[in-house]
């Protein structure tokens, strides 16, 4: 990049008191944004992947920025699926000092598959980044981001595991990173996610972390943590009716808040980690 910029800067001095034609501003634009995202790639390259291979020796929180819009996925998991997702690995790194509420109980869900409909679908708003590429002359190759609809695939992955004690999940329409889950009871579950990351190392793998400020409301002591989910996406190449076309393996790290009592114990540790075998296999309802 040093020699680029420095390429750059020799021929801007050859072009001193010269207007450069819009035919070459164009295409100097196209130049810096291209080597912008290439040194956005080779920052962020294997960091995730290295995170989930030293599982779960974990003792700090993933590289982030800031999440800005919603997390757009591959292509190929654009459809409704249905997702089984069994619990492999859990730990509690810093028991007995620090265990967080619902640990000992989760492990009753250890190996236990549990199914559900999820689906990916096209975004149907445009970001203003996008917005603002969709002037320029390649606006015909840009097609509309396949995301996760939240709320769809919250409440039935939360019914699947609660049953008929959730009772409707939402999505902020003002922000897709703002969700809310109602309980029965009158208890609430507010999820926003403030910060994530992207790699695609390969075309037929997608791997990516999304950090959620998670608040517990109607109950006595509402509970405040962070949550970190990391996930690495496999399409395969031969699948059939019975197989699945996507598998993931999926590890959820609980943090506690900095208002808790024990903060200061835990720092950026996590307190808890669940692991997951994640398997997609295609139904027959609705394409998008």
């Amino acid at each position: 990049m040093t020699a680029s910029i420095g390429s750059m800067t020799t021929h801007w001095k050859r072009f001193k008191g010269v207007a450069p034609s819009p035919q070459v501003c164009l295409r100097l634009f196209w130049c810096v944004l291209l080597c912008w995202f290439m040194s956005m790639n080779a920052v962020n390259a294997g960091l995730l992947d290295d995170r989930l291979a030293s599982f779960p020796k974990w003792d700090n929180k993933p590289v982030v920025q800031p999440a800005n819009g919603d997390l757009e996925y591959p292509a190929w998991l654009a459809g409704t699926w249905t997702m089984t997702s069994t619990l492999v690995e859990l730990a509690a790194p810093l028991a007995p000092d620090v265990v967080t509420p619902g640990f000992d109980s989760n492990q009753q869900y250890l190996n236990q598959p549990i199914a559900c409909k999820v689906r990916f679908v096209p975004s149907s708003t445009l970001s203003t980044t996008r917005e603002f590429l969709s002037m320029l002359p390649l606006k015909g190759l840009i097609k509309d981001p396949v995301v996760s609809d939240r709320a769809f695939n919250g409440f039935n992955l939360a019914k699947a595991y609660m049953g008929d004690s959730v009772l409707a999940v939402t999505v902020d329409p003002r922000s897709p990173n703002r969700q809310m889950t109602l309980l029965e009871g009158g208890r609430q579950l507010i999820s926003v996610v403030t910060a994530r990351a992207v790699e695609t190392p390969e075309i037929d793998r997608f791997l990516t972390t999304e950090l959620f400020q998670q608040v517990f409301r109607g109950v006595p002591n509402p509970y405040l943590n962070q949550v970190e989910t990391t996930t690495a996406y496999q399409h395969l190449a031969e699948t059939s009716a019975e197989k699945p076309a996507i598998t993931a393996d999926q590890v959820t790290a609980i943090y506690l808040s900095p208002q808790d009592p024990k903060y200061f114990k835990a720092g950026d540790r996590p307190v808890a980690l669940y692991r997951y075998r994640l398997e997609f296999i295609p139904t027959e309802e609705e394409e998008f």
